[in-house]
């Protein structure tokens, strides 16, 4: 029975192929890994982008680009602050620590004048020390000495108090540093990336296709009616006031030179660059991202519109241009494409701003 029950358990041996039968099956089994492969590439695998498609994927490229720029100049300002709040900081340290040396000095001379006569009193060594935990936990010694080296003490703890509150305050400025030029470079590598992508989709496009996708830019930023030379009579509209035709006077010196990211002159701007380049002419300091900059005067209706004015776009407010009166504006549009005059109506208007 225990051999019976032993063979009625013995799994069925198993016949493996061998020769001709293993090469088939081995054959069949790549065959079939291969087209499951090929298969799946095949789903993975972009479709063929028509032209039209193209030229809709770059200009969203081109336009989530400018938003990423706009964030850059942002950090950028912001961690220049830091950078110049961290070198105050560190400038008033060292002032203030030689002043506390200076104080230290003259306690030494007090030190070696008593000694010579009666020895160092205990408060004017703890002063003198190098630890200066050691000395403002025990400075209530000062009172063994006179009012005038009491007060000599005092000055001395007061200004190692502050310079330990200077250092603090440099430590927190160096991490909101570090922050700010992490942010910086984020939005550098968002900014390339974009412009990268769109360059290769371009590169995709004949060069016929490429020509008419410029022509066809131009005309969608401009109504047909592009001017980027910097010969262009001015229009008839006269500015509001001297600053503002400086401004416009400014911004019409710069048509034709290029749109760089990131640019504010003078041999290229990007969208901000150039309007705060323009006012900076005219004596107004703007601040340099579109966002910052359309709080940067008094808000106006387009019907208000002057000559001079801050004129932003798209609802994120990610680009701006200078109004030139006549339905007309002075921007930087984008890479590729200078400096140059276009109506307002080409883009989603989300704004104007009186600056002066």
């Amino acid at each position: 029975m225990a051999a019976h029950r032993t063979a009625a358990h013995r799994k069925p041996k198993q016949r493996l192929f061998t020769g001709p039968a293993a090469r088939t099956a081995a054959t069949l089994a790549l065959a079939g890994a291969a087209s499951a492969t090929a298969l799946e590439g095949a789903a993975q695998a972009d479709p063929q982008l028509t032209p039209a498609q193209v030229r809709s994927k770059v200009d969203r490229l081109y336009h989530d680009a400018e938003t990423a720029t706009e964030r850059y100049n942002g950090a950028k300002e912001e961690a220049a602050a830091s950078e110049k709040s961290l070198d105050a900081l560190r400038d008033e340290a060292a002032r203030r620590t030689e002043r506390l040396n200076a104080a230290r000095d003259a306690l030494g001379s007090y030190a070696a004048a008593q000694y010579r006569s009666a020895g160092i009193d205990p408060a004017v060594r703890l002063a003198l020390s190098s630890d200066p935990d050691e000395y403002l936990e025990r400075a209530s010694f000062e009172d063994r000495v006179g009012d005038r080296q009491a007060g000599a003490i005092n000055g001395v703890r007061r200004q190692i108090d502050d310079i330990a509150q200077l250092r603090a305050e440099a430590e927190d400025e160096l991490s909101v540093l570090a922050t700010r030029r992490a942010e910086l470079e984020k939005h550098k590598n968002a900014v390339r990336t974009k412009l990268s992508d769109a360059r290769k989709l371009l590169a995709t496009l004949t060069a016929a296709q490429r020509a008419d996708y410029e022509r066809s830019a131009d005309a969608s930023h401009g109504g047909g009616a592009v001017r980027a030379d910097r010969s262009t009579p001015r229009g008839a509209v006269s500015a509001p006031n001297a600053r503002a035709a400086q401004a416009v006077d400014f911004a019409y010196g710069a048509l034709g030179k290029p749109y760089v990211w990131g640019a504010t002159g003078p041999s290229a701007y990007d969208c901000s660059g150039l309007t705060q380049a323009a006012w900076r002419a005219a004596g107004v300091s703007l601040p340099r991202t579109t966002y910052t900059q359309i709080n940067a005067g008094q808000r106006v209706s387009r019907s208000e519109l002057a000559p001079g004015d801050l004129v932003f776009f798209y609802s994120g407010v990610t680009h701006v241009g200078l109004y030139i009166g006549g339905g007309q504006m002075i921007h930087a549009p984008r890479p590729g494409a200078p400096v140059r005059i276009a109506p307002i109506t080409e883009m989603p208007f989300a704004g104007a701003t009186r600056v002066a």
